[in-house]
This record gives structure tokens, sequence and C-alpha cells, in this order.
């Protein structure tokens, strides 16, 4: 948080938060202008509350008290209300007090802390929520401690303390529980808070998806328009709840909207029932009194078809902001605007709010879209692809998602029984942070496959009202990789992952098994294994003769193959009287024999109908079964129409099942006893204030600074001394010792290789006066380009290493080889800070031009160890102080024994907030 000037109302403090419950409430400081809202409140709370606040009978406020709770400095004295429809639910309030326990002023750290709950809302996780954001605004004035007295029969705030996760100490004494809560984050702290956040936005999206009521406001009187078509579609779908039409043109004397036979009403307000979910089909304009009467009425959550918003420009963003502060001021989630709508599959819901014409067929597959074409798109491609293979258990088509977006979603289907499988289609990431921590937790559970669109332009895509990440698309790509998302490039490519990872197992590894009765099929899907990273087994043809019982035993072979890890069958049309569902008969009956589950995938080219059949229910005889026939299983196989595509899906399932097995031991970050971090955060204080840095300006420090601040991590950077003429090169060779390099680093030509602008095992004073000679020559004036004289270093491999800071992503450390070819292949791997160990390797053997690390062609192998722990030793200085917002080491030589940092730069500033690490917000509007 930034500090405001004291006594300056912090605007910053505000917040939007989500309770336990799934609903919303504000979190802001309270006001002079608040008195009347406090005293109302305090009417509403129970005798019994009053009592455990004060520790007597407390009938009301007096004017002194009013005054008191209202009236803050900010700094020594602070209070925080939760209000829903502007009005306060419960209160929260520190004062600074010194050793004896009297009021005091900075620099005591220690802050007395009392809570207020309106009883109707005890239970919802108002106090939790506040003692969250209470404590970061204490620790931002420099309150490192807080103590609470409370009677022991208040076990309520009792929990809310000790629940938090802070180092605590607790005292009983004359009659009162005594806790002391030290206030700076701890791990467990942070595990309370992340879990709370979980629960409580799965249930907020939850509320959403299971309205026990629903009203379609902007219901037309005729047929078409989009509120009566979704009042059709929900009806269509069989949703079991309460549906009302809402159109305030509606004639006072219509009670019920024919065809449909569902209650007809002119507003919310005159529904008598309670209404759990608004969808909302009127003009933008019209929205606002619409909301206004869905929170009057206490509707729990929004669907905003409409459009007009910040798709359409300025004013729309305005628009878009003020319906997202109105809505939440009601404590609603919403969903869009120009939003498609959502769909629950489930049996006891059968939702279909959307502007999709049927149902989907019910499944385990949850779907996330940011686009109403796309998700249109999709729901019909699995349709048609994957009717009987697999189902949607829920769906969202988020529009420009101006609140619930997909970070709600992934903490849903984090613990959704009914999900096992998830795919989104992102535009854009509004906070890329959160997301990978969502999405490396929801991963280790259930395949997350995600196609993002707008890859390559830097701004948000039109409605999308977030930051545009300053890191480029393949970094976010590598980053998403490590959190075990599975990143495809088009919407075929989701379908086609989704639909094997949701009807097959992951298999156990990367031999692929390839079978069929085409040797030129085979052919090609061999080839594609080869191309994906897969080892294919030999292919196994079984000539255009086959019938479908020698595709059952070679399947049923190959599955009982300990070398196999999974099967990819093709077929081609055969001469016989077999037909498409004798072939998928044979085939499930022999994955429902194996021994082992193992995924199997069917490639299949002009055979109409196979697709069907391998997902159909099975195919029984047309006569009854004798007591020697067999009933073919139900087993369920995805056929593909090319290998490419079969292939692509199993080996992102594969590296999927990979990261699984290496996610249960991520690893350690690693503690080095030379590094002096204390003396580090001692070096950086002082450059700040000398050069005056001020964000979001950085400034880059002096070669001399650098490597001082790199040797208290223990990274060593090769001496370099500057050689103005050709004397003050020949005495600094003297000085470090031939032999020596000689290379400008002027900006224009520093890691300017190309140039030939380096001379390097210059072996004595008439070979280095000669090249000086050459280069100033060659590259211009002595002045011009800078150059230095360098020890050599032992011949190696030269690499990359660098970390930077990307406001929304974090910290990113990459590492790739030096020079033009890799610059051109964009051949550079990436993972966030704090790296472990396990991160660190995979990270140097995840760029193509590895080979050349570990003896390519016979090449001597380099010192690789050491080139990791260079790693973790720069992920460790950009985590330890987040003022190092940029750290380029190159060339670094991995040699065969040890690694040399040859040049080095690091950029300061003022450590960005971070965001992750605050209370608990919803993202601002």
């Amino acid at each position: 948080m930034q500090t405001p000037s004291e006594h300056a109302y912090p605007a910053h403090w505000e917040a939007d938060v989500v309770l336990r419950d799934g609903g919303t409430a504000q979190i802001r400081p309270i006001t002079p202008d608040d008195a009347q809202r406090l005293v109302s409140f305090y009417e509403q709370v129970s005798d019994e509350s009053k009592y455990y606040r004060f520790f007597a009978p407390y009938p009301r406020l007096s004017d002194r008290d009013v005054h008191r709770f209202t009236h803050h400095d900010y700094v020594d004295r602070v209070g925080l209300a939760a209000t829903v429809g502007g009005e306060f639910i419960a209160t929260v309030r520190y004062d600074r007090i010194d050793g004896h326990g009297m009021p005091a002023s900075g620099p005591a750290e220690e802050a007395e802390v009392a809570f207020l709950v309106q009883d109707a809302h005890q239970g919802r996780g108002v106090a939790s929520a506040l003692l969250e954001h209470i404590a970061a605004v204490a620790r931002e004035r420099s309150i490192r401690r807080f103590a609470a007295e409370v009677l022991p029969a208040n076990t309520k705030m009792i929990k809310v303390f000790t629940d938090a996760g802070y180092t605590q100490k607790r005292s009983f004494e004359d009659g009162v529980v005594r806790l002391e809560l030290d206030l700076e984050p701890t791990d467990a702290s942070l595990a309370v808070q992340r879990a709370r956040e979980q629960r409580a936005e799965a249930r907020s999206v939850q509320r959403l998806l299971a309205p026990g009521s629903l009203a379609v406001v902007g219901t037309g009187r005729e047929p078409g328009g989009l509120g009566r078509t979704v009042l059709r579609n929900v009806l269509a779908g069989g949703f079991t709840g309460r549906t009302h039409a809402v159109n305030r043109a509606f004639p006072e004397d219509l009670s019920v909207l024919e065809p449909e036979g569902v209650p007809a009403h002119r507003s919310v307000l005159a529904i008598e029932d309670p209404v759990d979910l608004a969808v909302i089909a009127v003009p933008a304009e019209q929205v606002p009194s619409v909301v206004a009467d869905c929170g009057e009425h206490g509707v729990q959550g929004l669907v905003v078809l409409s459009a007009g918003y910040a798709e359409s420009g300025a004013e729309g963003r305005e628009r878009q902001r003020e319906l997202v502060r109105q809505a939440r001021s009601y404590g609603m989630r919403v969903i869009g605007p120009n939003a498609l709508g959502l769909i629950n599959t489930a049996d006891g819901v059968r939702l279909n709010a959307s502007l999709s014409p049927e149902l989907p067929a019910a499944g385990r597959v949850g779907l996330f879209s940011q686009s109403g074409a796309i998700g249109i798109a999709l729901l019909g491609g699995l349709h048609r692809r994957a009717a009987g293979l697999v189902g949607i258990s829920t769906f969202v088509s988020a529009g420009n998602r101006a609140d619930v977006s997909g970070n709600d979603f992934l903490q849903y289907w984090h613990d959704d029984p009914d999900t096992d499988v998830a795919l989104m289609y992102l535009e854009s990431i509004g906070n890329p942070r959160k997301f990978a921590r969502l999405a490396k937790r929801t991963a280790a559970r259930k395949p997350l496959v995600v196609v993002k669109g707008a890859r390559h332009g830097s701004a948000a895509p039109a409605g999308h009202a977030v930051p545009a990440p300053r890191i480029p698309d393949a970094t976010v790509s590598g980053l998403l990789r490590q959190a075990g998302v599975i990143r495809v490039d088009t919407v075929t490519e989701l379908t086609d992952a989704g639909l094997l990872l949701a009807s097959q197992p992951l298999p156990a590894g990367p031999r692929v098994a390839i079978l069929g009765n085409s040797a030129s099929l085979a052919l090609l899907t061999y080839d594609a294994c080869l191309t994906d990273g897969l080892h294919p087994l030999m292919p196994r043809d079984l000539t255009t003769a086959a019938a479908p019982r020698d595709f059952r035993a070679a399947l049923a072979e190959a599955l009982a193959d300990r070398a196999c890890d999974a099967v990819v069958v093709t077929a081609i049309p055969w001469v016989g009287e077999a037909t498409a569902a004798d072939l998928a008969d044979a085939l499930r009956q022999a994955v429902a024999d194996a021994p082992a589950a193992k995924p199997v995938a069917v490639v299949h080219l002009e055979i109409p109908g196979l697709a069907e059949a391998l997902a159909a229910p099975p195919h029984r005889p047309p006569t009854p079964p004798g007591p020697t026939d067999e009933t073919p299983p139900a087993v369920r196989i995805p056929a593909y129409p090319a290998a490419e595509r079969a292939v692509r899906a199993l080996a992102e399932a594969v590296r999927y099942a990979q990261w699984r097995r290496q996610a249960a031991d991520p690893g350690r970050v690693p503690e080095y006893d030379d590094i002096d971090e204390a003396g580090a955060a001692a070096d950086i204080d002082v450059l700040l204030e000398a050069h005056g840095a001020t964000a979001p300006r950085a400034v880059t420090l002096s070669a001399a600074d650098t490597q001082r601040l790199l040797a208290r991590y223990g990274i060593a950077v090769l001496p370099a001394l500057p050689a103005a003429d050709p004397d003050s090169a020949v005495r600094a060779a003297g000085r470090l010792g031939y032999p020596v390099a000689l290379k400008p680093t002027a900006p224009h030509l520093r890691h300017r290789a190309d140039l030939g602008g380096v001379r390097l095992d210059l072996g004595g004073e008439a070979e280095l006066r000669s090249a000086y000679a050459e280069l100033t020559e060659l590259l211009g004036k002595p002045e011009e380009i800078r150059l230095v004289v360098q020890s050599m270093a032992p011949r190696g491999v030269d690499t990359v290493v660098r970390a930077t800071i990307d406001p929304a992503a974090g910290a990113v450390l990459s590492f790739g080889l030096a020079g033009a070819p890799s610059l051109l292949l964009g051949d550079t791997a990436h993972r966030l800070v704090p790296a472990t160990d396990r991160d660190a390797a995979e990270l140097i053997r995840s760029i193509r031009t590895a080979p050349l690390l570990f003896g390519w062609r016979g090449s001597t192998p380099v010192d690789t160890p050491a080139l990791e722990e260079l790693l973790l030793r720069v992920s460790r200085l950009v985590d330890d102080h987040p003022e190092v917002v940029g750290a380029d080491l190159e060339p670094v030589i991995v040699a065969q024994h040890g690694v040399h940092v040859l040049g080095a730069s690091i950029r300061l500033a003022p450590p960005p907030a971070r965001t992750d690490l605050g209370p608990r917000s919803l993202p601002p509007y």
C-alpha cells in the first residue's frame, strides 16, 4: 500500500470482499459523515453482542461515543466498516497504545483492536475479513502487534483471532482473555487467508450456478429478443427452480406470460418470492434501475447480457465501473456485461440461462469463455464430436468479465466434484500472478486446458478493463506451463485435448504403440509422435484385410505390453461386411479387458459413423444375447480425423501427467550460508537514496555498485578495467595478468559479437596494442566505444541469465544461450520467482539448444550444477529484495568446471505493491 499524507482520507484502504457465504461487502474507513449510520447499526446489535464488546450493559451510544468512533486520524486511531447497501454491518477499530496500555503515537508499535458485528451477519466471515484489512492498515502505520481483550464466553471472536494464522500469545487475567497477535504475515496466516478466499469465491460462483429461483428481466412481450430467448432456453432446459418473467412494459393486469406459462411482473420488486439470480437483458441505460430493484429485493447475483459497456468506448467503460460498484454495494456478483450467459447441467439444477439454444449433455467438463461467439462454437463443437463421449458440467461466457472472472471459476472448479477437466478460452488475464497460483493448485487435481486469444497484441481486448502485462506472450506461456496449465494455440486443439483428457486415463510415460490397417497412416502417426516429443514404438500394420477381431487382438496385445504407455489406433475403410459399430465394439472390448488403464485414441479416415460409434453406448446384436454372448463394455474412446491432432492431444496429456508426478515434489528454495541479505538491503537503501529513485522510474547501477551487490549473494563478476587509450589498456592487463580480452562496452556495441568487436586470448603487450588499434579503426573512437580489458575466462558455452519484474505477473527468472540464433528463435525459458532447485534444473533443460550444455556431438559437458546454483542465487536476490526490478547477467560462460559472469547490470526502484500478499479483495472497478 502507498502511504498517503497523514490525516487525509486513505481511499486506497477501500475494498470489496467476498464473504464466506458468497455475498460481497465493501470495507472502507469510517468518517465523521457516518455518525447516523453508526447509530443505526448499533441499534440493530443485540444486547448480548453489545455486552461482549463493552464488558457491561451498553444499550446505546452517547454523543461522545459517536464522535470518538467516527473521528480518526488514520494513523494512531483507525476505524473500518463493512457495509452492504450503504449501511454498516460490522466495524473494527484500533487505538495505538504504549507498553502500559495507554494511548500513544509512533514509534509505539502496539495497538488495541476491537470488533462489533451485527447479529444478522455473524457467521459470514465478516470479522475475519475485517481483521485482514485492519492488520494491513496497521502494518502500513508501523504497528507490529495487536492486543485484544475478550470475554471467555465470546468464543466466536476468540476463534476469529486464533484461526487467523498469526503468531500469537494468550493469557487469562481478571476474568478476561488477553490475546496478542504479531502482525507480520506468516506462511500459516497466508495459507488461512487463501483458503478463506477460495471457499468464499467458490461459494459466490456456486450461488450463481445453482439458484433456487431466477428472474429474466427484459423478457419481450413478443417472441424473439434476448430476454424472451433466454427465458425459453431456461424452460426448455428443465430448470428445477422457480422462473419469473419481468418487463416494465407488461400490462398491469398480466400475471402469467403465455405460452411459457410463467409468472409475469413489471418489476423485480413486485415478485413476492425470493429471487436468487437475475438475468438482465434490457438496454444499458435501463440497467442501473434494474440493479437497484434487484439489490433492494435481495437478489444474490446478476447475469448481464446487455451490451454498450466498456467495449463501446470511454463512456461505456464508466458505465461498466458504475454497474460493478452498484452491484457490489448490494452484495451481488456480476457475470458480464455483454455476456452470453451460464449453464449448469447438474440434475438438481438443469440451468440454461444463456443464448445457447439447447442444454448440453451432462458431463464432467467445465467450460469458461470470455467470448460469446467462441463459447457457442465450443459448445457446438463438443456436442457434435463428443455426444456420448463427454459432456459439460458448467459453462459460462463472461463477456467483459467486469466482476466474475476465470479466477473465480478456478476457485469453484478446484473443489467441484462434478468437474474433472476445465477448458478455458481467455483473451486477457487481469491478475496473472493470482491466475498462475490458482491454476497450479487446480492443475494438481484436474487438467486445465487454456487457449489465449490476442496473443500478439499489447493491449487488452475491447471491454476488458485490465492492465496489459509487459512480458511477451512466450513468457506468459512458459509461466503457465510451470503452473501445470496445458496451453494450446487454437480452439480446435482445446477441444481435442479436452476430449482425450475427459475420456482417458493419464499416460504413465511417452511410449506410444501404433497399430492399424494402413501402413501410410501409421507412418504419419509415427512422424507426428516424434515431432511432439513422444517415443513411438514401431507401427504394427494389420493390413487392409484386418477385421474387427484383428484390431481387438492387436490392441489387447499393445495394452498388455509393459513397454507401452498409450496406444493410437489408425483405421481406413476395409473390405468386408463389418460395420463401424463392430469395430468400435471390438476396440472397447480390448480396452475393457486390459490389465492396466492406458489412454487410447483412434485416427480414422473416411469411416462414417466410427467416431459416433466409439462415443455412443455399446452396440448390441439384433438378436437376444445367449449365455456365451458378450455385451460390449461401456468404454468410450475419442476419435480424430487426423493423426497430428490425436498425437498432439496425447502429447499434451503426457506432459501434463509428468508435471503432475513432479508436482508431488516441487523442490525447495535452497539456503546459502554466504548470502548477506542484510548487507544487500543496506546497500540498496543507500543506493536508492543516493539516486533519488522514485517509482516508476528505475536507476541502473554502476559497474562497481552492481558487482558489490551481486557479491553479497555470492555472485562474482570477472574484473574488467577501463582502457581509455593503449597505455591504460597495457596497465590494466598488467594488473589483471595475461592473457586478457579487449571488448567495447558502449550500449550500441554490447553483446554484438556479430560485429567482430571482441579480441580474445591476447597474450602480451604487442598483441594488445595491435588489437586496440584494430578495434578503434573498426568501431570508432575510444571515447565512443568505451573499451575495457578483462581477464580471460575458460572456454565454455555462452549463456544469459535475467530476472525482470512485471507489475502483474511478478518476478520472472529467464535463461537462454547467448547469441543471435537464440534471439531469433526466441529460445528462452522462464520461471516464476522464487525458483526451487527443481525449477532451476528444468529451466536449463527446457530450451531447444540445451543439448549444447550436455555434450552435444561429442563436446565436453559443462558444469550445469554450477549454472543451476547461479540461477538460484539470482532468484534469491530478486525475491529477497523487490527493489531489484531488473538483473541482467550476460554473458555467463558455463565451463567444464564452474561458471564465469563476464558482464552484469542491475536496475533498482522502490518496490512495487504486492497485491497478492495483501488482504483479500476483489479487483477494483
